[in-house]
C-alpha cells in the first residue's frame, strides 16, 4: 500500500502502514444512520468523546444531511448546529476536528472554531468559494466523487465503467483545487459510496479501489451502514435490516476489511471501537505480509 504523511497546524497523520478512522458525529435530525440520536451539542459531543476513547483519529461533524433525497438546509441553520459542538471540542481533544460541509460560509466559521479539515462531498463544486477557505488556511480536503446532489444521485445512476469515471471526475477535481491554491499534500480523495452508485457500483469501486491508487492521494473510504449493505443482507436475513442493526454492523466490518486491502488509507465509520478492534488485527496481518515479501 502507498504510504503518505499529512502535515499541517499541530496534526501529523501518518497513512498507510495503520490505516486511521474517522468517526462520524451527525449534528441532524434526519441522517438516514442515527436518526437524530446526536441532534443537541450535549448528545453531539458526549458522543465525538466516546469515539476517541474508542480510537478515533479524526472527528467528522457535519451540520446536513447527505442522505438520499435529502432537504438542503441554510448555511445559518448548519453553522447553528455545528459551531457549538466544534466550539466544546477544539482545545478538549487530541484529534483534528473535520467540518463536513459543501458551504464555503459554513467552512470558515468551523475553521474559525477549531475545525481544521474539509470534507467537501462535493469536491469543491457546490461552492468553490470553499478552495479559498481551504486554501487560506492551508488545510487537508477531502475531495468525494457524486453523481447529481443528494436530493438527486439514486434516481438513476448509470456508468459505462464505474472505477474509471470516478478516477477521471478525482484527478480533475484534484486538479482544480491545486489551481485554486490547495496543497496538492493536503488532498485526500473520496470515491463516494452511496453517492450516485447501486449496490453494484459500490461493490465495484471498493474491490477496484486500487485503480484509484495513480492519482497519488491517500483514499477515505465511507460505507458505514450504507443502503448496499442493507440491500445485500435482506435475502439472508428475509427483510432489509435497519442502518442501525446489528447486522449491518457486521457486514459495515466487511466493507471496511474489503476496502483496506484494496488500498483504503482512512475509513469513516460509525462504530469506532469495532473497527479499531477489527483493524488492528487486519492492520498487523497486512504488515506482516509486506515484511515477508
Amino acid at each position: 500500500m502507498q504510504a503518505f504523511t499529512l502535515r499541517w497546524g499541530k496534526h501529523t497523520l501518518a497513512l498507510g502502514k495503520r490505516t486511521a478512522i474517522m468517526g462520524i458525529v451527525n449534528v441532524t435530525p434526519d441522517s438516514f444512520s442515527d436518526g437524530g440520536r446526536f441532534y443537541s451539542v450535549q448528545a453531539a459531543v458526549a458522543q465525538a468523546r466516546r469515539l476517541v476513547r474508542d480510537g478515533a483519529d479524526i472527528i467528522d461533524i457535519g451540520g446536513e444531511s447527505t442522505r438520499p433525497f435529502a432537504q438542503a438546509v441554510t448555511a445559518e441553520q448548519e453553522i447553528g448546529r455545528v459551531l457549538p459542538v466544534i466550539e466544546s471540542l477544539a482545545d478538549t481533544i487530541p484529534v483534528p476536528i473535520s467540518i463536513d460541509t459543501t458551504k464555503a460560509e459554513v467552512a470558515e466559521a468551523a475553521v474559525a472554531a477549531g475545525a481544521s479539515i474539509i470534507n467537501d462531498v462535493s469536491a469543491l463544486r457546490m461552492d468553490p468559494a470553499i478552495a479559498e477557505v481551504a486554501a487560506k488556511h492551508d488545510l487537508p480536503v477531502i475531495l468525494m466523487h457524486m453523481q447529481g446532489e443528494p436530493r438527486t444521485m439514486q434516481l438513476n445512476p448509470s456508468y459505462d465503467d464505474v472505477v474509471a469515471e470516478v478516477a477521471d471526475f478525482l484527478e480533475e477535481a484534484m486538479q482544480r483545487a491545486i489551481a485554486d491554491g490547495i496543497d496538492p499534500l493536503k488532498i485526500v480523495i473520496d470515491p463516494g459510496i452511496g453517492f450516485g452508485k447501486t449496490r453494484d457500483h459500490n461493490l465495484q469501486l471498493i474491490n477496484c479501489l486500487e485503480r484509484l491508487g495513480g492519482l497519488n492521494a491517500p483514499i477515505l473510504v465511507g460505507p458505514s451502514r450504507k443502503a448496499f449493505i442493507r440491500k445485500l443482507l435482506a435475502e439472508p436475513l428475509g427483510h432489509e435490516p435497519k442502518a442501525d442493526d446489528p447486522e449491518v454492523e457486521t457486514g459495515t466490518q466487511a466493507a471496511v476489511a474489503a476496502a483496506v486491502m484494496h488500498g483504503a488509507h482512512i475509513l469513516r465509520v460509525h462504530n469506532v471501537a469495532n473497527s479499531r478492534a477489527m483493524l488492528s488485527v487486519l492492520d498487523a496481518i497486512r504488515n506482516a505480509a509486506a515484511e515477508e515479501r
